[in-house]
């Protein structure tokens, strides 16, 4: 196995976990620290679009609906 795979995987593993751990914020129903991971989230999708980890579609496509989890549970004040 090449160097880059290894490399590639540390990334898309660090990202799974980053996102589960939004989610689950999400689903405690902790505001503030949600925002929070999922801006998280977001950051490190766009890092790993960026490195070409992962398609930058599948980037946008993650952080959507990490966003529709959050403003579901945590509607926007108007």
């Amino acid at each position: 196995y090449g160097e880059r795979r290894s490399r590639n995987r540390s990334i898309k593993s660090a990202l799974k976990t980053t996102i589960g751990k939004a989610e689950a914020l999400i689903l405690d129903k902790e505001a503030e620290p949600a925002k929070e991971a999922v801006n998280k989230a977001a950051i490190a999708l766009d890092v790993a679009a960026r490195k070409k980890v992962i398609h930058a579609n599948n980037a946008a496509r993650h952080k959507s609906r990490l966003m529709k989890k959050l403003n579901a549970a945590f509607p926007p004040k108007s």
